[in-house]
């Protein structure tokens, strides 16, 4: 098969600077380029790289994009032009799976060369289901992604799955050094307030106040910059202020982003209590970095959102805290301070963590990717696309 898949317009694939989708959609295009297919990845133009050129048997075309920006309309109205540049550029295909929101409106009957369209919400949708036609797959991140699709328009039931994101767990699984070591408490993803951070800082200075749990220290590690979707420096220096009125320097690390997947995954090995307490009801779609943190055998601790619950099974592979009831950083700090306390328990969940996250292994991933793109090729499926 012949196969685009169009990245949005804000960050370069290989994942050069960072991008939870454009690291999924990289290796998912090295998977199938490696099962004989022909693959083109469309991604912003990056510095001193190449318009077009072939890697590892995946084509690569580079399209000017734009930086992120703070406001959504402005961001919508960016992608636009991408898309219109995309559209440009794209090559005929069997299939074309598109990570932005205005090419879908494009394609089909506009452009039939493109083949099946197979459209992946990286974000909830914003009623862009209303005006799509001519698409063939909706791969949707995760049960209430699906949900909120299906609420713009119910005419797309028939086409959508829930497919999550995929994840290397073999680089990520990789044994943990033995030995006795200072329990780490991780987060590991952009710094921003919708993360709930402020949130977690408040947790951890309630934890510092007992003196009845074993020694703890603190790992932040990703991008604070706007760019790259974080709330700026200013915010990190804030958090990492907060955190020095309750822990000593030696006991909290603020680490840059790590955009090597082997020293990504060193990080991951260091946390044993993975906490991700977000609070983006609607910004949040699946939670790629919770997955990577099980993979690598940390227990998750994350906030009630209806994504985790794809993955997070409370009491079986991680816990969970409500965040929307009172005092929420008195839940979080609870959570955390039972797991800090049970060793045997936590030892227990990230057994099961780590198994639980080969279901997202890219290589099960690819090959379920392949049957469905198959099937939308066929001439009996082809019916089933949305006009």
């Amino acid at each position: 098969m012949k196969i685009n898949i169009v990245m949005g317009f804000f960050l370069p694939v290989p994942p050069a600077a960072g991008g939870a989708v454009e690291k999924s959609w990289h290796r998912l295009a090295l998977e199938l380029a490696c099962r004989g297919h022909d693959v083109t990845v469309l991604s912003r133009r990056w510095p001193d790289w190449a318009e077009r050129e072939t890697q590892a048997g995946v084509t690569h075309l580079r399209v000017p994009g734009f930086a992120h920006r703070r406001k959504l309309w402005l961001n919508l109205l960016l992608d636009l032009i991408w898309s219109l540049r995309i559209f440009i550029k794209l090559p005929a295909a069997d299939i074309t799976v598109v990570n932005a929101v205005a090419l879908p409106c494009l394609l089909g009957a506009l452009k039939p060369s493109a083949g099946r369209v197979v459209v992946m919400p990286g974000r909830m949708p914003k009623g862009q289901f209303l005006v799509y036609n001519h698409v063939a797959r909706v791969m949707a991140t995760s049960t209430p992604v699906r949900t909120a699709v299906l609420a713009e328009d119910p005419r797309w039931a028939p086409v959508t799955r829930v497919y999550g994101y995929p994840v290397n767990t073999t680089v990520f699984s990789a044994p943990r050094i033995p030995g006795n070591r200072v329990i780490t408490l991780g987060y590991i993803g952009r710094i921003h307030r919708e993360k709930g951070l402020d949130l977690l800082v408040d947790g951890l200075s309630l934890l510092a106040a007992r003196a009845d749990l074993p020694p703890w220290r603190v790992l932040f590690c990703g991008p604070s910059d706007v760019a790259r979707g974080g709330s700026g420096p200013e915010y990190r220096d804030t958090l990492a202020s907060q955190l020095a009125r309750f822990l000593p320097a030696t006991h909290m690390t603020f680490a840059e982003a790590e955009f090597n997947e082997a020293a990504l995954a060193g990080r991951y090995r260091e946390i044993d209590l993975f906490c991700y307490p977000s609070l983006a009801e609607q910004g949040e779609t699946f939670g790629v970095a919770v997955v990577e943190a099980m993979a690598a055998g940390a227990v998750p601790v994350v906030s009630d959102l209806a994504c985790f619950r794809d993955f997070v099974r409370p009491g079986v592979n991680g816990a969970t805290f409500d965040h929307t009831l009172p005092d929420p950083a008195a839940r979080l700090a609870r959570v955390l301070a039972e797991l800090l306390a049970s060793p045997d328990r936590r030892a227990t969940l990230a057994r099961h963590a780590r198994a639980d996250a080969q279901a997202y292994d890219f290589s099960a991933y690819a090959e379920r990717l392949l049957a469905d793109f198959q099937a939308l090729v066929s001439p009996l499926d082809h019916d089933r696309e949305i006009v």
